[in-house]
């Protein structure tokens, strides 16, 4: 009996992480909440702007590009809907913020496409049976490799953007850590703030096993972490080069990042 209660144990330690979903997040990491939307700029440097204000409010807000090339400021993590538009209609009521988008979180928009469909077999009838409905479509299952190409194509879109993620009273490294902190947070899922926190969670990845949306990380040792790109395929990662820079591609085979290689991280 006693054999038979630490079998079923065991099994439902292994089933709990497949149950979440493809969204499931390793220990230490959560799914981002409510956000709070802001813009639609064509100039970059107003986003920049109203992204500065927001975080000398003490809020931790991020801009980013949309598919459009248009850009919008993001902030907030809020558990409820509500909380997200009370939060937004103080900061209009200060005259922060004009109109906002409160967006919703990642898993909620997602849900549909990793739920199993279980249809229920029709009672028994006397009667004509009824022409059969047409069978509805499975809806598409995202897997991890799914979230890993979406965080790859949305690191992307910040390529060229002069990006500043904690304004002028940013730590020295901070904005390569703070903008893959914001391309994750786009795709719902909450990693920590610094280089070496990140480097502390996930799943270890090899090299050779890179796939879209790992991040890298290179420095002195695992604990001299200094620096983080986001791996977009081709032996390519996409990073904030230093403080103010613009957010660029660079290759995994140059000399530098050759020899500060420290390791990389899985988070989906």
């Amino acid at each position: 009996m006693l054999k038979t209660v630490r079998l079923l144990v065991i099994y439902l330690l292994l089933l709990a992480p497949a149950a979440t979903g493809c969204a499931a997040q390793r220990a230490g990491l959560t799914s981002v909440g409510f956000a709070i939307q802001v813009g639609a700029f064509s100039d970059v440097r107003n986003a920049e702007r109203l992204t500065k204000k927001l975080q000398e409010q003490g809020i931790e807000a991020f801009y980013f590009k949309r598919e459009n090339g248009i850009y919008a400021v993001r902030f907030g993590d809020f558990p409820r809907r509500d909380d997200a538009r009370k939060a937004a209609q103080k900061l209009v009521k200060e005259r922060t913020i004009g109109s906002y988008f409160i967006a919703a979180p990642q898993p909620e928009r997602s849900a549909a496409l990793r739920e199993t469909v279980i249809e229920k077999a029709p009672s028994p009838s006397i009667t004509k049976p009824a022409k059969p409905a047409k069978k509805k479509e499975e809806p598409v299952k995202r897997d991890r490799s799914d979230m890993g190409g979406i965080a790859a194509r949305t690191a992307e879109r910040f390529v060229g953007i002069p990006y500043r993620w904690g304004g002028d009273t940013v730590v020295d490294g901070m904005d390569c850590s703070g903008f893959v902190r914001a391309v994750y947070n786009l795709c719902g899922v909450n990693i920590p703030r610094t280089s070496r926190e990140q480097y502390r969670v996930g799943d270890a990845v090899g090299r050779e096993e890179l796939k879209d949306g790992d991040l890298v990380f290179f420095g002195g040792s695992p604990d001299e972490i200094n620096h983080v790109g986001i791996f977009v395929g081709n032996r390519r990662f996409v990073h904030a080069p230093r403080r103010g820079d613009d957010i660029k591609v660079s290759s995994m085979d140059e000399s530098y990042f050759q020899k500060r290689f420290v390791g990389a991280k899985r988070y989906f």
